[in-house]
């Protein structure tokens, strides 16, 4: 099959032809790649961020936003049929550790993660398993809901935790309305009543971002702190989500937060730098958060088959895999980019 693999860091991705995954276990399953999401942090392991913390052997399969068609199953699967609609949870995990039995699965203790740690989906063909398939609506085509495998799970990750901490009429600012910006404030609007206010430096962006339904688009010009403060009555937004987490987002983040506030760290990149005296004086939180859980995407899978997220995207033949890169790492993607095998 073809495979688009990491052969060393600093250097760019090669197309090869290697065998295809089979199934080697009861609950394995191989899943006919319909469409791949291409990731920041694709770009972030080929510049070799990951190298220490996946541990990962090269060369490999890049790619951790998957969705296809059930190719074969272990004998032991029953969730899940040959041919059956599916996307991937990104994670491969036990289901034996104290996280999984907790519904924790995201911080299982003995997880595999296939585009990072393991050969993953810019391919025909993945191996995955059982616990990692969620069937999907017969409306939904595997290249148009790939990205929401991780980039549409994490955004609903974060803002779920928003919404069990806010009430209606409270102020969320989103930071950056890109490829999971554009989705945090699709899935706000469908769960929660908070009045979402979006801060992008592109004005398309944040176009794009009131078209989906933010009630309020800042473009980050120099004055859009003080914007969100003259909204907010001086006080500042009950919560910052923030999908950047560099490039300065975290100061101005922290600038729009108000007193017992919590600030949503998603984008990864550069350092929060704030006095401890203020984090304490005005007790302010800040969360981190990851991808979500198993359940976390069926019910963004839902919220997707309702029509009430809907992923913006631009595809792309597999064996244009650098094309895709090259325009995610240049800002010309609005969405996500999928790679269609």
């Amino acid at each position: 099959m073809k495979a688009v693999r990491v052969v060393g860091y600093h250097t760019k991705l090669q197309l090869t032809t290697i065998a295809e995954p089979a199934v080697r276990g009861p609950l394995d399953v191989v899943v006919r790649i319909g469409g791949a999401g291409v990731c920041r942090t694709d770009l972030h392991i080929l510049e070799g961020q990951w190298k220490e913390k996946s541990g990962v052997a090269l060369p490999y399969t890049i790619g951790h936003e998957n969705a296809g068609w059930v190719h074969a199953v272990g004998d032991a699967v029953t969730n899940v049929a040959v041919g059956d609609k599916v996307i991937l949870h990104p994670l491969i995990t036990c289901g034996l550790c104290r996280a999984c039995r907790s519904g924790d699965d995201v911080h299982c203790q003995n997880s595999e993660f296939p585009g990072i740690d393991v050969d993953g989906g810019y391919a025909e063909y993945l191996r995955t398993t059982a616990r990692s398939v969620v069937r999907i609506d017969d409306s939904l085509e595997p290249a148009d809901v790939a990205a929401l495998a991780d980039a549409g799970l994490t955004a609903y990750h974060a803002a779920a935790k928003v919404a069990r901490t806010t009430v209606p009429g409270e102020v969320c600012v989103i930071i950056g309305a890109g490829g999971l910006g554009h989705i945090g404030i699709q899935v706000l609007k469908a769960i929660s009543g908070v009045t979402v206010v979006v801060v992008d430096r592109n004005p398309a962006a944040i176009a794009l971002a009131v078209d989906i339904g933010a009630d309020h688009g800042i473009v980050a010009d120099g004055t859009h702190v003080d914007q969100v403060l003259d909204l907010t009555g001086g006080h500042g937004a009950e919560a910052v989500l923030d999908f950047v987490g560099e490039g300065g987002a975290t100061r101005e983040g922290i600038a729009m937060l108000r007193r017992a506030g919590n600030y949503f760290v998603v984008g990864y990149g550069e350092n929060i730098d704030i006095p401890t005296i203020d984090v304490i004086s005005t007790e302010i939180n800040f969360i981190g958060n990851l991808v979500g859980s198993y359940n976390d995407l069926n019910e963004l899978m839902t919220l997707a088959a309702q029509g009430k997220v809907t992923l913006h995207t631009t595809k792309y033949p597999l064996e244009d895999f650098q094309q895709a890169l090259d325009d995610l790492d240049a800002g010309r993607v609005r969405g996500r980019a999928i790679l269609v095998p």
